[in-house]
């Protein structure tokens, strides 16, 4: 039995198919998807969401949070995450995410607010997945 995955932005679908597992972080901790998971709806936070494919192997992903929602029933389970930006970790530029990351603490350095501490952690998540 699978997952059907849809990870999905207002801009494009980034990505979508049948999975094994999906591992994300929500804002009160992170939880773990499979199979015949009950019905869910949670908050995501800024951070990896982590995909098993049909053939064991995983794929990543960076989320600026959004929502997953879980249905189960005689059709399956499906995953939907909606992000208002997402980007798969082959799509990051290590060398970019680390200049953002840079630009990030410069910018929390000098005015230390909320949007400013949400572009240092979406920074860092970047640069966390792609090592």
């Amino acid at each position: 039995m699978a997952l059907e995955v849809h990870v999905v932005t207002p801009e494009r679908e980034v990505w979508a198919g049948q999975a094994r597992m999906i591992v994300a972080r929500g804002v009160e901790g992170e939880v773990g998807i499979l199979p015949g998971h009950a019905p869910l709806l949670i908050r995501l936070a800024i951070g990896a969401l982590r995909i098993e494919g049909q053939d064991g192997t995983w794929e990543a992903a960076v989320v600026d949070g959004g929502f997953l929602h879980v249905t189960s029933g005689g059709d399956g389970t499906r995953v939907d995450v909606l992000a208002s930006f997402a980007e798969m970790a082959k799509e990051i530029d290590a060398h970019v995410a680390e200049m953002r990351l840079e630009q990030a603490r410069q910018h929390v350095a000098e005015r230390d607010d909320v949007g400013a501490r949400a572009e240092l952690a979406r920074a860092l998540a970047r640069v966390n997945l792609v090592g």
